[in-house]
């Protein structure tokens, strides 16, 4: 779930060509799961190869990270660890959101309501052990780097930003601004997707980036109060406050400063409202929440290095193992080796793993 800042950050959009020579820590977990709830057929049947076996998130890894690839793009995927022991309920809560949402997409596919259908298959995608695993050999085969986190993925990732290995740290979850990212990129595993919605006028999913020290500057706090507004309106470790959305949280802490004060506040108060707000404050650890943003484990770890993509492991993974297209999985290859030739010569490096 992540934090909701959405309606109080600024986002500038740019182009995958924009992102040309810049290495990127990605957010595998996240960008899992994305590929896991977005690559499905029209009743929400996710693809599958001929034993059955969920192969969407191979689908997805695979020709996205072509694509960015192509565009001299040098991703890094950071997976997760173990989560702090504070995340146990908001797991328990997703699993159970995954079951009902399991349940109610058979119901609808049975009943022929495709639409209701697809919805619910998307709020029901389950990451497993096994796919995670598949997920790191292809990457390895694409060759490219994979990182693994001891605990959150996106603090790492954030860590390897502010070390420099990498230019910014993509996510769809606003996490990695609380754990200190100075660059971080949205909608880098689903740009040139379309956005659903009611307008008749289907709008291009664009990449954005977002500056964290230029947001902190517009909105007039500091980081730590930019967590404090987080804990308000809702993080994975604590439920929001009824009634605080994003711009009145913003509001209170740029008034009072700090949750301490806004707790104090809302005892003192005579309104009932505000009276059960501080009750719902008090039994808020935020503390501790502040402590995991503030101070996540800290990792000794190298630079790291890309490689030419190997052909034959790829064909074996994507085509014997899981029935992929093999033309189209050779054309894919072909096409990216050209595109690397020419980023090569670009760049007059000697050999494509030199460009990398």
């Amino acid at each position: 779930m992540g934090t909701k800042l959405g309606d109080i950050v600024d986002a500038t959009p740019i182009s995958l060509t924009d992102l040309s020579g810049k290495k990127i820590a990605i957010d595998a977990f996240n960008t899992i799961y994305a590929f896991l709830s977005s690559i499905r057929q029209p009743d929400g049947t996710p693809l599958t190869d001929r034993q059955g076996r969920v192969t969407s998130h191979l689908s997805g890894l695979f020709y996205r990270n072509i694509n960015l690839l192509e565009n001299g793009i040098q991703p890094v995927y950071v997976f997760d660890g173990e989560a702090p022991k504070l995340k146990a309920q908001e797991v328990q809560k997703r699993r159970e959101i995954r079951e009902a949402a399991f349940i109610e997409w058979k119901t609808a596919q049975a009943e022929g309501r495709i639409e209701d259908a697809l919805k619910a298959a998307k709020g029901s995608s389950k990451l497993t052990t096994p796919m995670i695993e598949e997920s790191k050999n292809l990457l390895t085969a694409l060759g490219i780097p994979v990182v693994q986190a001891p605990s959150e993925g996106e603090a790492l990732a954030a860590q390897m930003a502010r070390d420099g290995l990498v230019w910014a740290s993509a996510s769809q979850d606003n996490d990695s601004l609380l754990y200190n990212c100075p660059l971080m990129i949205r909608n880098l595993s689903l740009s040139g997707r379309r956005r659903g919605g009611r307008s008749s006028t289907p709008k291009m999913i664009s990449p954005e980036l977002i500056d964290l020290d230029k947001n902190l500057r517009l909105l007039g706090i500091t980081r730590e109060q930019l967590i404090d507004i987080a804990i308000l309106v809702g993080t994975d470790y604590n439920d929001s406050l009824t009634g605080i959305g994003q711009k009145t949280a913003l509001k209170l802490i740029k008034k009072h400063g700090a949750l301490e004060e806004i707790k104090s506040v809302f005892k003192k108060s005579k309104n009932p409202k505000d009276k059960d707000k501080f009750e719902e404050l008090q039994k808020i650890p935020y503390d501790e929440i502040r402590d995991i943003f503030l101070n996540p484990p800290h990792v000794e770890i190298s630079t790291p290095k890309w490689s030419n993509p190997k052909s034959d492991e790829l064909q074996k993974i994507l085509c014997t193992e899981h029935d992929f297209s093999e033309p189209r999985v050779q054309k894919s290859l072909e096409r990216l080796a050209s595109a690397l030739e020419e980023l090569r010569g670009a760049t007059h490096q000697s050999t494509l793993s030199d460009f990398f």
